[in-house]
């Protein structure tokens, strides 16, 4: 009986660095649209958060006659208290009565990180008693800054 040289298995070097090549492709196509894609979500979510504080800002005006801060909202469970801490889905929030917190209320959303690979946001969003959100990009919204269409 002869005896065979035995049989070498696994992958060989090319293999394993094609295989790798290829995986090394696909990330740097996927990451960025992924990035892009939580960049849009956290925009999303900023813009209904403003629109929950808009809203909270008015059932507290209703209820107790003037405006109110994040805090204040947040204490009389008009917003979550996520959001009343100010920071939520990479975006930082404020709420501030007005010169006349009867008549008056600014709320404002900015990106966490506005710039660079990680950033959490490019757009920053305000509203006021009026419920129109607005936004910039690059720069803090203000009230004469472009609506949301």
């Amino acid at each position: 009986m002869r005896s065979r040289p035995p049989r070498y298995l696994g992958f060989s070097l090319i293999e394993l660095l094609v295989v790798v090549a290829v995986v090394l492709i696909l990330a740097a196509v996927a990451i960025p649209n992924l990035l892009r894609a939580r960049r849009a979500a956290n925009e999303a979510s900023s813009v209904a958060s403003l629109r929950a504080i808009s809203s909270g800002q008015m059932a507290y005006r209703h209820t107790q006659g003037a405006y109110t801060t994040l805090t204040g909202l947040g204490a009389e469970s008009v917003i979550d208290n996520v959001l009343a801490s100010g920071s939520k889905s990479g975006y930082l929030f404020e709420s501030d009565p007005g010169a006349d917190p009867a008549l008056e209320f600014t709320a404002s959303a900015e990106p966490a990180v506005s710039s660079g690979i990680a950033a959490s946001g490019t757009r920053f969003y305000f509203v006021n008693q009026d419920q129109v959100i607005r936004f910039n990009v690059g720069a803090p919204a203000t009230s004469t800054s472009q609506p949301l269409p």
